[in-house]
């Protein structure tokens, strides 16, 4: 399994546009780049690609790294920088399979897989594919399984994909809240891929300031739907990854510590 990291950053990307903070400054001065999530898994046996997610930053991510377009692609959900970059299916595939949770969402009254079938009817060469979540399926000759995880107000879930032996766990964009169940599924991974938006510190400039506090009251969850870096680095430690890189990272992390180990930046590749 080689696993290359495509887009690390959050909805706005780092460095963001407009923006001038210390953060974004040292990314362009360095020429780093987190642009927006996506994760290439390729399977060496079969040599298949599968995307995680499908970022509207696709063109490039797929221009600046030397990976295969992908045979099959999953969507965790419905928000804009992780499902928009589909669009670029159009002339690219001539046949797309899509997974996505079939799983009704009382908030939209619809599941991730009837929102990409629907917003994306125009695009012959994508077929979506309804999968329960927590239950295994096969895409490009990898076991996937899609494992809930508290990303309010939406349903959102992580990721689980076993072949040969590796096992990469990926745990979406989720709170620190997260299933026992799903997080049984998510542990003793090769490698885990863990959200982790803010430090812990920054929740004070959230207005809904943080949550999941661990027992000295650090914040685990950042607002209400991401984990901070302390949160992340916390579920890791239980979940016992061989190899823990926190993702969907903003510039909300002070320029001193905003590149420094575990947080990932963009062409980060692993072989499993």
């Amino acid at each position: 399994m080689e696993v290359t990291l495509l887009g690390t950053g959050d909805t706005t990307g780092t460095p963001t546009v407009g923006c001038d903070c210390d953060t974004c400054t040292a990314a362009r001065e360095n020429g780093v780049e987190r642009s927006r999530f996506s994760v290439h898994v390729r399977n060496e046996r079969t040599d298949e690609s599968l995307l995680v997610d499908v970022s509207p930053d696709f063109r490039r991510q797929f221009l600046d790294n030397d990976v295969a377009l992908p045979d099959a692609a999953l969507v965790t959900h419905i928000h804009f920088d992780h499902l928009d970059g589909l669009g670029n299916a159009f002339r690219l595939f001539s046949d797309l399979p899509v997974h996505a949770a079939n799983e009704t969402d009382p908030k939209t009254g619809e599941s991730v897989a009837d929102t990409v079938r629907g917003k994306y009817d125009y695009l012959d060469a994508l077929s979506v594919h309804g999968q329960r979540p927590l239950e295994t399926f096969e895409a490009c000759g990898f076991d996937v399984t899609f494992v809930p995880v508290s990303h309010p107000p939406l349903v959102c879930y992580g990721v689980v994909i076993e072949g040969d032996g590796a096992k990469l766990a990926i745990t979406g964009d989720t709170n620190y809240g997260i299933p026992d169940e799903s997080r049984a599924r998510l542990a003793d991974a090769d490698l885990l891929l863990a959200d982790a938006i803010a430090p812990a510190s920054f929740c004070e400039h959230h207005p809904l300031g943080g949550d999941h506090h661990d027992a000295d009251g650090t914040p685990r969850t950042f607002g209400t739907k991401h984990m901070t870096r302390e949160g992340a680095l916390s579920l890791a430690d239980e979940l016992g990854a061989t190899e823990t890189r926190l993702v969907h990272v903003s510039h909300f992390f002070p320029a001193d510590e905003a590149f420094a180990e575990p947080l990932a930046v963009d062409g980060e590749h692993y072989a499993l």
